[in-house]
C-alpha cells in the first residue's frame, strides 16, 4: 500500500457557477484518469443559488486517512464573498486562484502565490458564462501538478452534455493556455 501523499484543493463561489462540478471533475479527473484516491466533498448553504458554496478534493497516492480538507493547498475563488468568507482556510503560502472579472483580492491575498483569471468575461467571449467554471479547471491543471492536464479534459468530456462538448472542451485549452501564460510571468 503506497503511503498517504496529501494534497487539498478547494473550489469557492457561489451556487450555479458549477463550482460542485469543477470539485466533481477534479476529483473524477485523480480517481479514473491520474489513477490516484480522491474524496470529494460539498458544502452550500440552504438556498442552492446564490449563497456561498464551496467544494474539496483531497487528492493522494495512497490510502486518504480523512475525507475533508484540512488545508487546502491551492483555492479557486470565483465570487468576492467565497473570498472572504474561505480564504483563512488557504495554507499559508499557498496558491490562491481567483476569477478577476468578480473577485477583487484585497491585501490578505499578499501572503499567497495570486493568479487573476478573468474566467466570467473569457468565458461570455466564448459565448456561454456558464463556462467559467471550466476555464478554472485548464487554469488549475496547468498551474498546480496533483493533477494532470489530460485527466482533467478526460474527466471534463466525461461530464458535459454532448451538445457542449466543443465548447467546454475550447473554455478548457483556454484556461490552460492562460494558466501557461501566467507560470511564464511569474518564473
Amino acid at each position: 500500500m503506497k503511503p498517504e501523499t496529501r494534497r487539498e484543493v478547494m473550489f469557492g463561489g457561489f451556487g450555479g457557477q458549477g463550482v460542485v462540478t469543477a470539485g466533481f471533475i477534479a476529483g473524477q479527473a485523480a480517481v479514473v484518469y491520474d489513477d490516484k484516491e480522491a474524496i470529494f466533498t460539498q458544502v452550500y448553504g440552504p438556498e442552492a443559488r446564490g449563497s456561498a458554496c464551496y467544494s474539496g478534493v483531497v487528492i493522494s497516492e495512497g490510502e486518504i486517512s480523512y475525507p475533508y480538507l484540512l488545508n487546502p493547498e491551492i483555492m479557486v475563488i470565483m465570487s468576492q464573498e467565497a473570498y472572504e468568507k474561505f480564504l483563512p482556510r488557504l495554507k499559508d503560502g499557498g496558491t490562491l486562484i481567483v476569477d478577476s472579472t468578480i473577485v477583487s483580492p484585497d491585501k490578505q491575498a499578499e501572503k499567497y502565490r495570486l493568479y487573476k483569471v478573468p474566467a466570467t468575461e473569457t468565458a461570455e467571449k466564448l459565448g456561454r458564462r456558464i463556462i467559467a467554471n471550466v476555464i478554472m479547471l485548464g487554469f488549475l491543471g496547468a498551474v498546480w501538478d496533483a493533477l494532470s492536464i489530460e485527466a482533467l479534459q478526460e474527466a471534463v468530456k466525461g461530464r458535459v452534455p454532448k451538445k457542449y462538448l466543443e465548447l467546454n472542451i475550447n473554455a478548457f485549452q483556454t484556461g490552460v493556455k492562460l494558466g501557461k501564460k501566467a507560470l511564464k510571468r511569474k518564473t
